[in-house]
């Protein structure tokens, strides 16, 4: 008899155990189900709960922790599948975009001082997966190059509108500079310990201190820890403001002063420097500038209504 009551014991516990994982199995499921709800469905491709959730949790982070609407996310992924859905309108046949987007991404963690599967995991921790980064930069690549393509007369600027615009704005422009320069780098590989990035420090000013031109100064570079790249030419049209500055305040046959990076101390040996054309100078490609992207934006407000207008949008 208690063999019997043992046996009914054991079996109603295996009931319920059975019984409740089945009940966790389901709401597990439930749950999933209702995160890969389709919320809007734009030209047949689906938008859902899930995407809208990780959109917004990398948009929160994008905003130092200010979340935004969730109209506001539905909409930038309207708008980020018909950019997405134009690759299949025009002929991208002569981008890499697959290769773009990894260099875009690459470049974030570099500034980051990671690589991408450091960055992967950083976004992770904020529930973040980096498909969600990579599409929004895929979409944007797509659409820079349709815009251009598309609108390219508008974007363009004239030369006596461009004076014109300097005369508004009394602006003298002093013209430009063409620079050849000799990047040199002390590499310091990642993960290295302190002492190693301070003695490459080390290593840097006494090279700097040494160096008295380039005919000499590359020779002697090489002979050190350093890593000589190749001679390029930077216009300071195209350079950064600040970088701008230290170039000039910077004596031809000299070196700028090092700059720690996410690869080792790196500078600039300054081997020449020679008026740019008058065509290439700070003040009007700063006016070019600003006025590409004002048309840029007047024009992809403009697109993307026509688009939005034109195409199917559903929501579930």
């Amino acid at each position: 008899m208690r063999d019997m009551l043992d046996q009914v014991s054991a079996c109603r516990h295996r009931i319920i155990t059975t019984t409740a994982a089945a009940v966790v199995m389901v709401l597990a499921a439930f749950g999933a189900s209702a995160q890969n709800t389709v919320v809007v469905v734009v030209n047949g491709d689906p938008i859902t709960n899930l995407d809208i959730d990780y959109r917004s949790r990398f948009l929160t982070l994008a905003n130092q922790g200010k979340p935004p609407t969730r109209q506001a996310v539905i909409d930038e992924l309207i708008d980020e599948r018909i950019k997405l859905q134009l690759i299949k309108r025009f002929d991208f046949s002569s981008f890499n975009i697959d290769a773009d987007v990894e260099n875009a991404v690459n470049n974030i963690a570099r500034r980051r001082h990671m690589n991408q599967a450091q960055f992967a995991q950083e976004l992770s921790s904020h529930g973040v997966p980096i498909s969600t980064l990579k599409s929004r930069i895929r979409a944007d690549i797509i659409w820079t190059q349709v815009i251009r393509g598309k609108f390219s007369s508008s974007l363009q600027l004239n030369d006596s509108e461009v004076l014109k615009e300097l005369e508004t704005r009394n602006k003298e422009d002093a013209g430009g500079y063409d620079y050849v320069l000799r990047p040199i780098m002390f590499v310091v590989p990642r993960g290295s310990p302190p002492a190693i990035l301070e003695a490459r420090r080390r290593d840097a000013e006494a090279l700097r201190a040494r160096f008295q031109n380039c005919e000499e100064g590359i020779p002697f570079a090489r002979t050190t820890h350093a890593v000589v790249r190749d001679q390029v030419t930077r216009s300071s049209a195209d350079l950064a403001p600040a970088l701008r500055d230290i170039l000039d305040k910077t004596e031809v046959g000299r070196l700028t002063p090092p700059e720690t990076t996410s690869q080792g101390v790196e500078f600039y040996a300054l081997c020449a420097k020679k008026p740019s054309s008058k065509d290439n100078s700070p003040g009007k490609r700063e006016v070019r500038d600003e006025f590409y992207a004002k048309q840029f934006q007047i024009n992809s407000q403009k697109f993307i209504k026509e688009l939005r207008d034109q195409a199917y949008i559903v929501y579930k």
